[in-house]
């Protein structure tokens, strides 16, 4: 498995939109083998992406929940990579 996923069940509050959404991109980059998709590969990533991303919602709605939360913090609400975040979109403005 994909270092960088971790896991969303049982997250509180409970996972973002946004948290499954960099999951499936994560798990999507890592089964292709593909990190920034060309122009010829670009539309059946971000179809795998979205596809991830409705999988993993409806699993997540369909688990019980769990009984310990997961042993790992989700990168996105991580302090530090919240700033990398901005410092990197701030550089590409």
């Amino acid at each position: 498995m994909c270092r960088n996923i971790t896991t969303l069940r049982g997250l509180e509050p409970p996972a973002t939109a946004e948290e499954v959404d960099a999951a499936a991109l994560q798990y999507v980059r890592k089964v292709s083998g593909v990190r920034a998709p060309s122009a010829a590969t670009q539309e059946a990533f971000d179809e795998a992406v979205r596809a991830v991303a409705a999988a993993t919602t409806e699993l997540l709605g369909d688990l019980p929940p769990r009984k310990q939360p997961p042993p790992t913090v989700p990168p996105l609400r991580r302090p530090e990579v919240r700033a990398r975040m901005a410092r990197a979109q701030g550089r590409a403005q």
